[in-house]
Protein backbone atom coordinates (compact mmCIF):
# COMPACT_ATOMS: atom_id res chain seq x y z
CA UNK A 1 0.00 0.00 0.00
CA UNK A 2 1.28 3.53 -0.82
CA UNK A 3 0.55 5.43 2.47
CA UNK A 4 1.07 9.01 1.04
CA UNK A 5 -1.64 8.26 -2.25
CA UNK A 6 -3.92 6.35 0.44
CA UNK A 7 -3.87 9.53 2.64
CA UNK A 8 -4.71 11.69 -0.12
CA UNK A 9 -7.55 9.28 -1.30
CA UNK A 10 -9.08 9.70 2.24
CA UNK A 11 -9.28 13.87 2.08
CA UNK A 12 -9.96 13.92 -1.66
CA UNK A 13 -13.24 11.88 0.01
CA UNK A 14 -13.84 14.10 2.50
CA UNK A 15 -13.53 17.34 0.83
CA UNK A 16 -15.92 15.70 -2.12
CA UNK A 17 -18.56 14.79 0.32
CA UNK A 18 -18.65 18.58 1.76
CA UNK A 19 -17.68 20.42 -1.04
CA UNK A 20 -21.39 23.01 -1.46
CA UNK A 21 -23.55 20.69 -4.08
CA UNK A 22 -24.78 23.94 -5.59
CA UNK A 23 -21.63 25.43 -6.92
CA UNK A 24 -20.25 24.24 -10.10
CA UNK A 25 -18.06 21.55 -9.82
CA UNK A 26 -14.39 22.03 -8.93
CA UNK A 27 -10.86 20.52 -9.66
CA UNK A 28 -8.21 20.58 -7.45
CA UNK A 29 -5.28 18.85 -6.12
CA UNK A 30 -4.40 16.96 -2.58
CA UNK A 31 -0.40 17.37 -1.61
CA UNK A 32 1.21 16.34 1.11
CA UNK A 33 3.01 18.48 3.12
CA UNK A 34 4.58 16.33 5.65
CA UNK A 35 4.91 12.57 6.12
CA UNK A 36 6.27 10.02 8.82
CA UNK A 37 6.53 6.87 9.06
CA UNK A 38 7.22 4.46 12.07
CA UNK A 39 7.15 0.68 12.62
CA UNK A 40 3.56 0.41 11.54
CA UNK A 41 1.99 3.33 12.08
CA UNK A 42 1.80 6.80 9.54
CA UNK A 43 1.05 10.23 10.08
CA UNK A 44 0.33 13.04 7.15
CA UNK A 45 -0.20 16.30 7.12
CA UNK A 46 -1.94 17.20 3.77
CA UNK A 47 -3.47 20.12 1.79
CA UNK A 48 -5.59 21.25 -1.65
CA UNK A 49 -5.56 23.80 -4.27
CA UNK A 50 -8.55 24.86 -2.88
CA UNK A 51 -8.37 28.69 -1.78
CA UNK A 52 -10.37 27.75 1.47
CA UNK A 53 -7.40 28.09 4.46
CA UNK A 54 -7.96 23.95 5.26
CA UNK A 55 -5.68 21.41 5.81
CA UNK A 56 -6.04 17.77 7.41
CA UNK A 57 -4.00 15.02 9.26
CA UNK A 58 -4.39 11.69 8.67
CA UNK A 59 -2.97 9.11 11.24
CA UNK A 60 -2.96 5.44 10.35
CA UNK A 61 -2.89 3.12 13.27
CA UNK A 62 -1.31 -0.51 12.20
CA UNK A 63 -2.15 -2.25 15.55
CA UNK A 64 -5.75 -1.63 14.26
CA UNK A 65 -5.87 -1.63 10.92
CA UNK A 66 -7.47 2.18 11.28
CA UNK A 67 -7.16 5.69 9.39
CA UNK A 68 -8.18 8.59 11.69
CA UNK A 69 -8.71 11.90 9.24
CA UNK A 70 -8.68 15.51 11.58
CA UNK A 71 -9.61 18.32 9.40
CA UNK A 72 -8.12 21.93 10.42
CA UNK A 73 -8.75 25.67 9.62
CA UNK A 74 -5.84 27.72 9.23
CA UNK A 75 -6.59 30.56 11.61
CA UNK A 76 -3.27 32.95 11.68
CA UNK A 77 -0.03 33.03 10.44
CA UNK A 78 2.38 35.20 13.09
CA UNK A 79 6.03 35.88 12.42
CA UNK A 80 8.71 36.26 14.63
CA UNK A 81 12.21 37.31 14.61
CA UNK A 82 15.39 35.41 15.24
CA UNK A 83 15.92 35.60 18.86
CA UNK A 84 12.21 35.11 20.21
CA UNK A 85 13.40 32.13 22.62
CA UNK A 86 15.50 34.82 24.81
CA UNK A 87 14.02 36.29 27.61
Amino acid sequence: MDFQEGAKRIVADYVDAHLDKSDPPVTYDVYVVWFAKTLQNWKALLSTTLPDGKYYEVTYNGDKGEAYLDPYLKVGNMVYMDGWEES
